[in-house]
């Protein structure tokens, strides 16, 4: 019961899942899909796979401290909650065990409380595209580098089960670049993502070492 409660909390605390599938209700009855007709589809484009993508991405200078700056989202827990959203910052490093994957540490606050979320990020032949992988594959994560110079910002695309969100990460909190900003909110309007569904973070009080009983460890998934 302790592992289900803290992958739920890694869940709400990282504010990018939703924690049932839609075709479900809320006391986990699933519709029963209508009988269709036999049709040729196309193949299906996922939102992500028309997100820009920086050329010739160097993971290596992705290492490192981010700050998250601002978030365009259409998941209702920011909708609801938006104006409630903690400090967040995040570290990669290239793991240890394997040259293709990214050891990843979210740190935030969950009432008052310092947490940090450790994840894994899979490098994918295709230069600045990771996935983070769940429990099924439909579960997965992918995720785009759209956009950095590595020294003072980067535009992130995360998607999962079609739902598609971005977010822009600073190397620091101090002198913020207008054009920087400006330029988050233009891409994000291109992925129809309005004012209304951007949430700013706050660029203070940003958590620092968190005690081993608040570390939460999502590998192989959470």
């Amino acid at each position: 019961m302790a592992g289900v409660w803290r992958c739920m909390l890694a869940a709400a605390v990282l504010m990018c899942v939703c924690l049932w599938d839609s075709t479900e209700a809320v006391g986990g009855a699933v519709s029963r899909p209508r009988p269709q007709r036999t049709r040729h589809k196309k193949p299906k484009v996922e939102p992500i796979d028309l997100a820009p993508t920086a050329q010739n991405v160097d993971i290596q200078q992705m290492t490192g401290t981010w700050y998250l700056l601002n978030m365009a989202s259409k998941c209702s827990h920011l909708i609801n909650h938006g104006t409630k959203v903690q400090p967040t910052v995040l570290t990669l490093t290239r793991s240890p065990d394997s040259d293709q994957t990214l050891s990843v540490s979210t740190k935030t606050r969950h009432n008052h409380q310092c947490w940090e979320i450790q994840q894994v990020y899979h490098l994918s032949a295709a230069p600045g595209k990771l996935t983070l992988k769940g429990p099924r594959s439909e579960l997965d994560t992918e995720i785009v580098i759209g956009e950095t110079d590595y020294s003072s910002y980067a535009i992130m695309y995360f998607q999962k089960r079609g739902q598609i969100s971005m977010k822009l990460y600073s190397r620091s909190v101090d002198n913020l670049s207008e054009p920087m900003l400006s330029k988050f909110e233009q891409l994000a309007e291109k992925q129809t993502f309005g004012l209304a569904y951007l949430f700013p973070f706050p660029t203070y009080s940003h958590c620092g070492n968190v005690d081993q009983d608040h570390v939460i460890k999502c590998d192989p998934e959470c």
